[in-house]
């Protein structure tokens, strides 16, 4: 999935940004074919890939047995970590996706 990058935050992700901004959040992360991999919690795979200075493509396999517990975790150092490399919150990614649907554009 695509995701948008805020204006100006592209410098955050530059160089070894992207991947000190995964390290800090999921631990240990791998380079596979120019996509950073890691896994956290009920996240059993998280493959992020800089597009360009306006885009990042996120993908992610979630483990469906994890306990609710577990998975609420998981679900907040997400959204954390989305807010940091986007630059945008839950609320403002949400309604960026929701015009993007609108416009046919997914």
């Amino acid at each position: 999935m695509d995701y948008d990058i805020k204006k100006g935050n592209y410098k955050n992700l530059e160089g070894d940004g992207l991947k000190n901004m995964m390290e800090a959040a999921f631990g240990t992360v791998t380079v596979e074919g120019g996509s950073l991999i890691s896994s956290y919690g009920a996240m059993t795979r998280i493959e992020v890939r800089l597009i360009s200075k306006t885009s990042l493509d996120i993908n992610t396999v979630t483990d469906r047995s994890a306990s609710p517990e577990l998975a609420g975790d998981t679900i907040k150092k997400w959204n954390e970590f989305l807010e940091r490399v986007t630059g945008f919150n839950s609320k403002e990614r949400r309604s960026r996706l929701q015009k993007k649907a609108k416009d046919g554009k997914l």
